[in-house]
């Protein structure tokens, strides 16, 4: 059974936030979008940013992009957006350092051939003049997995069972 993925129509006040907080949109994001409220939090700017991606907020965008954000916004010919269906927040660690946050999330997207896409990041937000700012992006697709076996010493007893160190073993 294939499902084709629905892009999200363009944000408008009065229905549901393209971010999936489940607030209506003039609550959520519009007033980060519009430059009447600041995020609070970087996860609020995630949101936003991501919302500014479906509703191609150009501008906004570029001035909360860390290495644009100082420099005049120049319109740019008209590109194809991505059409974005969905994001979810899998964290956000709040003050990680002193002004600096992180958000591991996953943005999805309608492909070519009409499934769904992901793009799962992590990344940096920095709080710089009392405003939140996308730094940049620590790492591209899910954490790494750690193993949850018990690290064997160099001392204990080798794993294969020869009775052994495990140094003077498998671990030589």
């Amino acid at each position: 059974m294939s499902t084709t993925a629905t892009a999200l129509p363009k944000p408008v006040s009065g229905q549901p936030c393209s971010c999936g907080s489940g607030l209506d949109f003039s609550a959520c994001c519009e007033p980060i979008i519009t430059g009447k409220r600041l995020a609070s939090t970087a996860e609020q700017l995630m949101r936003a940013r991501f919302t500014g991606h479906v509703a191609n907020a150009n501008e906004f965008l570029h001035n909360t992009y860390l290495p644009s954000s100082r420099q005049p916004y120049v319109e740019e010919p008209d590109t194809a957006p991505l059409p974005w269906t969905r994001l979810v927040i899998h964290s956000h660690e709040p003050e990680v350092k002193p002004d600096v946050s992180y958000v591991d999330f996953t943005a999805y997207f309608k492909s070519e051939g009409g499934s769904e896409g992901a793009m799962h990041e992590k990344s940096e937000f920095q709080r710089i003049g009392g405003k939140w700012i996308f730094a940049r992006t620590l790492r591209q697709g899910p954490a790494p997995l750690k193993s949850s076996d018990p690290k064997v010493g160099r001392n204990d007893p080798c794993t294969c069972g020869s009775g052994k160190k495990f140094k003077k073993c498998c671990g030589a």
